[in-house]
């Protein structure tokens, strides 16, 4: 790590090595390879972009560690697959029937409306209140895109690795109940985007 850097500039360059770290031991014997190639390659991609525009273009250390979060979740969920994630604690406490892992992974996919909104307001894109909408319903249109992606995919995969891909544990609802997390999500990130006013570090 170059020691000339600020120290809020080296901490995306140690939070980018923690993930990778993370990576590295759940690439390890994941429960089903498959599917865990299913699951980790949006995070690459995404985690590839981040790193190709981090010289052009550097989010707030806030909104990297937003970011952060759903790639650190749904990577664990890769390796499990997110019905099996070890999350009994939060299920017995709360008296679940099912295992909930994956909601919190869709509400955390909402986190992104909050670069989305910082990148806007600092190239001065628009206006607040379209930065809000835009980025708001950003969120949902990805969630939506990503649910049709699963159905998609578990579909053209089938048997087990379709079902678990698909995480829907029995419920007929679970599509738009995982697109209500990524909305609640993105509407949490602007709540503190607007309290924030977030401006580089």
């Amino acid at each position: 790590m170059d020691d000339s850097l600020p120290s809020s500039h080296r901490f995306p360059f140690g939070l980018a090595g923690t993930y990778l770290i993370l990576w590295a031991v759940l690439a390890i014997n994941p429960v089903m390879r498959d599917v865990w190639w299913a699951e980790n390659l949006p995070v690459l991609g995404v985690f590839g972009l981040l790193i190709a525009t981090y010289p052009k273009f550097r989010f707030s250390n806030l909104a990297y560690s937003l970011m952060a979060v759903w790639m650190i979740l749904h990577t664990i969920g890769g390796h499990y697959t997110f019905a099996n994630v070890p999350f009994d604690f939060v299920t017995d406490f709360f008296g679940f029937e099912r295992n909930h892992f994956d909601r919190l992974g869709h509400f955390s996919i909402g986190f992104y409306a909050f670069p989305i909104a910082e990148f806007l307001t600092r190239k001065r894109l628009a206006k607040p209140v379209v930065v809000y909408l835009f980025s708001l319903f950003a969120i949902m249109a990805l969630a939506a895109g990503y649910e049709i992606i699963e159905w998609w995919y578990a579909a053209l995969a089938g048997g087990e690795a379709g079902i678990e891909f698909l995480g829907s544990q029995g419920d007929i609802w679970d599509a738009q109940k995982d697109m209500l997390a990524d909305t609640l999500g993105a509407v949490t990130a602007l709540l503190i985007f607007r309290f924030t006013k977030r401006k580089p570090d």
